[in-house]
Formats: structure tokens, sequence, C-alpha cells
């Protein structure tokens, strides 16, 4: 009973379990698939239904309220309010497309969808910064492991909806309500800050024994994924698949028990309490410093005093530096270039004539291959970081350089073209994420993590807006309104506002290539400015402070 009770209330159960909640925490990736429902059920054009994305990106991304929450509440409040965000928004936007209330107006629905997606920032907020203050020599990979569970999150979710409810836009909505709200109120008191204790093995091998298990359960979702495009599949087969996939998720469970289980043993071997060791108290020169500082201006403070890269900057030094404004002007070109094309990516499939199932197909690619770009930015980065000091604000440019490609791919359409940038786009787009939480929590430190990684993808959504509601949805409905005026039509002729063929974003994304490519330049002057950083040793003093006790939240 002891070793349950030890193995449930420890830190890689609660990597486990965060694992399953970053695995629901991807609803916002399949807004491709269901965007379709939304568009037809209320009569949209595509403006306003870009309008209704980019209220999507902008809960998704805007995670400064679940930062500050964060910092004042224990981790089981901020994962609750999440869950009930979640359900609250994504529920009443499938009462509304199945007609069950009287139809919203649009600002109703700009609403419940801000709201579902920012329970996203909730489950990061909650799963991601409480795993990186258990694990802060290993974030690099097991920030690529989260967020690339985030990722796999939509093929995931498109597997369950297939066997629960067969092929239904309309019911993923309602799934991707009330699942990822239940995985938060299930693992509610688990996920929390616990000790930091010196392993007995490498931490690192662990990581990629969690990282072969991810790897066989993305190459299973793909395979399925070609398969059902190729074969008609039964009720049965889709319950099978979905069975399968339930049990890869759970497969690394067996692997915390294990690591719990080996804690457990060497700490009744040494004879150590099960509970906390000795704490180490620093906290006299913290005050003393705090003095020191508090006679400072907030100007010097602010601008002048800022600490060493790598230190605790407080949340308006780091607001206010030139490294987080550079990192800003990246993050706005490439994930608001990456945000709009996977928004758009359902309709880009119809305007080239593909049928809803291979449109299907484009978004669970998509969401594969945003997994493999999630992975391979935490675990080769913090390698080629470890092995050869690797800058990862280098790898940073050239993910920005990769997405180019795709996004000229859907620019410049050939047949099987939107298959590849489908795969370019979602490598790359996972790619940043961890890439950026990774560079903010290595240059400003962890003491305000919470709130920086939180403020500095605010970006995000401010280029979606700009790319995606007055770029690219005004040129999609100028071509579709060209091809009406061609038949002797008008806009009142009909209900959804809908362009066939290759011109219908070509302008808009040759644009999105264009300011990308300007992203991927600008992050050159960050790779330039912390050069000398990564040279050094970053992790030293995490290494020093391993028997530090932080403080449980429970």
């Amino acid at each position: 009973m002891n070793l349950a009770l030890h193995v449930v209330r420890g830190r890689w159960f609660s990597l486990f379990a965060s694992f399953l909640i970053m695995a629901g925490a991807g609803a916002t990736y399949l807004f491709g698939v269901y965007s379709k429902e939304i568009k037809a059920s209320l009569g949209y054009d595509q403006t306003t239904l870009n309008l209704l994305g980019f209220f999507k990106d902008l809960g998704a991304n805007f995670g400064v309220l679940s930062g500050l929450i964060a910092e004042v509440t224990p981790t089981w409040f901020v994962l609750l309010v999440g869950s009930a965000m979640n359900f609250t928004g994504y529920f009443m936007i499938w009462l509304a497309v199945t007609g069950r209330i009287a139809t919203p107006r649009v600002w109703h629905m700009c609403l419940y969808i801000c709201i579902g997606a920012n329970s996203q920032n909730f489950a990061n907020t909650g799963a991601l910064v409480t795993s990186v203050r258990n694990f802060p020599e290993s974030r690099g990979s097991m920030i690529g492991l989260l967020k690339g569970f985030t990722g796999l999150s939509g093929a995931i979710l498109t597997q369950l909806y297939l066997a629960v409810y067969g092929n239904d836009s309309k019911a993923l909505i309602l799934l991707i309500a009330w699942l990822p709200a239940a995985l938060s109120v299930l693992f509610v008191y688990t996920i929390r800050e616990l000790k930091v204790i010196r392993q007995t093995t490498d931490e690192l091998k662990i990581f990629y024994q969690f990282l072969y298990v991810s790897i066989l359960l993305a190459l299973f979702i793909m395979a399925m994924t070609i398969l059902q495009k190729l074969v008609p599949f039964s009720a049965a087969a889709y319950a099978g698949s979905a069975t399968v996939v339930c049990a890869a998720l759970f497969l690394p469970l067996l692997i915390a028990i294990r690591e719990e289980s080996r804690t457990w043993r060497d700490q009744i071997q040494k004879k150590e309490p099960i509970t906390a060791p000795p704490q180490i108290t620093i906290q006299n020169p913290v005050k003393e410093e705090e003095k020191s500082t508090a006679k400072a201006s907030f100007f010097t403070h602010t601008f002048l005093n800022k600490p060493e890269r790598g230190e605790d900057y407080t949340i308006l030094q780091a607001l206010l530096s030139t490294d987080m404004i550079v990192l800003f002007v990246a993050t706005f070109c490439g994930l608001g270039s990456s945000l709009t094309a996977v928004d758009n990516l359902g309709q880009i499939g119809e305007s080239l004539g593909y049928p809803q199932k291979t449109i299907n197909t484009f978004v669970s690619l998509l969401s594969i291959w945003n997994y493999f770009g999630r992975i391979f930015a935490g675990f080769v980065s913090e390698s080629l970081l470890t092995k050869y000091k690797f800058p990862r604000t280098l790898m940073m440019t050239l993910v920005l350089l990769l997405s180019c490609i795709g996004l000229l791919l859907i620019a410049f359409p050939f047949p099987g073209s939107v298959y590849a940038a489908s795969v370019i786009i979602g490598f790359s787009f996972g790619a940043q994420l961890p890439l950026i939480f990774a560079i903010i929590s290595e240059l400003f430190g962890l003491k305000y993590y919470s709130t920086l990684f939180n403020c500095g993808q605010l970006a995000s959504p401010l280029g979606s807006y700009v790319l995606n509601v007055k770029v690219t949805g005004p040129l999609y409905d100028r071509e579709a309104l060209r091809e009406l005026g061609k038949k002797g039509l008008s806009r009142s002729a009909t209900k959804e506002l809908i362009c066939i063929g290759a011109r219908c974003y070509r302008s808009a994304f040759v644009i999105l290539a264009s300011v990308t490519f300007f992203g991927a330049v600008s992050s050159l002057i960050l790779v330039a400015r912390t050069r000398e950083f990564y040279r050094g040793d970053i992790y030293k003093k995490f290494r020093a402070e391993t028997e530090i006790t932080t403080t449980a939240s429970s």
C-alpha cells in the first residue's frame, strides 16, 4: 500500500498524467475538420470563419491569465478551471452547430471558441510548467515529449471519435468538449511540483523510453490514417484501432511505475525518509539582494541592472528585453503563418477538389508530423546543445526556413502537393513551440516561467489575426466573388461563399511564405546575441541545486 501511494505521489507518475492531459489538449488543431460544419450550419463566409479561427488562436495562445493564476494558486485549481472552460466553450459550439439552441451571433461563437481554446493554456501551465520544474535538467526533451503528445492529440482524438461516433464532424466537437475536461479532473491531484532527487539511472535514457513508446503510437496512427483512406473501415475496425491507441497511451505508466519503485527501493536501502530530504535554505542572500534591488530606480532595475542570461528575470525585465522582442517578432511571423495554414487546411483541400475523407487525412497527417516536429525540436536540439553547443535559436531559424517550403507548396499546388505541404507545415509548426518554450526558460530562468512562456506565445494569435483575418480570408473571398461574377451571380444568391481552384490561396500563401522568411532572418539576430551564452554550461546551477526541495503544491 505504501509503495502504491508512493507511485501515485511521485514525479514520474505526475509526468505520465501530464502526458495524458497534453494528449487531450490539442483540440484547437482539429479546427480544419469541424470548421466546415460551422461554416455550413451557420452560413459563414471565409472571412467570418477566419475571424472565428483567430479567436480560437487568441484563446489558445493568450495564456497570461493562466500563468498569473498559477503564480498564486495550486496546480489542482489551475487544472479545474481549465477543465470547466474546455467543456463550456466547446459544448456551446456543439449546441449551436447541431441546432439545439437558437443561432448565436458571430461574437457569441467567437467567445465560445476563445473560452474553449483558452483551456489549453491551463493544461499547459498545469502540466508543462510543473514538469519543467520537476525535471529542470531535461527540459528540452521533456518539453518536446509533452508538446509532442499535444501535437499528436488531433490524430488521437480523430481515431477515438471515428470509433465512438463514426464519421460525424459535429460529434467531434462534442468529444473535444468532454474528454479533455474529464482527463484534467481525473488527474487533478496528481500533477504538482515535487522534490528533485539525484537519479541513480540516467534520466535522459528514461525520456528516450517514453519517446520510443510515443513514436510507435505516432507510426500506428499514421498507418491507420493511410489505411482508412484506402480501405473502408467497419465500426468494429475503428473500435479496434482506438483500443490500440488507448493501450499505447498507457504504456508510459509501466515506465513510471518502474522508476517510482526503483526510487522507493533506493530510499529504503539508504534508510532515508520517504518524505522530503533536508531542505537547504538560501533565503538570506535573496532577501539581501531584494533589499538592494529595491533601492534602485524602476528604470535602472528594469533596463540596466538585468540579470545574466539564464538567471531569474522579473516579468518586466524579460518582456522588455531585446531578446524577448526579437523572439516575439520571429514567433509572430512563424507561428502566425503556420496557424493560418492549419486553420485553412479544410478549405484548401475543398478549393483543390479533394473529398472530405481526404481532407481528414490532411489534418491527421499535419497532426502526426506536428508531433514529430515537437519531438525532433525537443530531443535533437537537446542532444545538439549538450554535445556540440548548437544553439536552439539557430535551430529556430532553420525550422522557419523549412516552413517557407510548405507554404509555397500550397501557393503553387500540383497533384499530391497538399500531402507534402501537410507534412512540412505540420513538422515545422510543431518544432517551433518546444523551441520557443525552451529558449524562454533558458534565457530568463524558471522563477516566473509560468507567466513568461504564456506571454511569449502571445505573438502567435496576433500573427494569426493579421495574416489570417486581414490577409488570407479577404483574398479568398475576393477570388470566390470573382468566380460568382464570372457565373453572373451575386453574393446574395448563395448561402456559403466557396472558391474552387488553385488561385484561391495563391496570393495569400505567397505573402505567408514571405513573412515567414522575414521571421527566419530576424531570428538570426537572436542567434548572434545568444551565441556566447549557449557555448557555456546552461544547466550548471540546476545540477548544484538537485537536492534542494521545491515546495509541493497539493
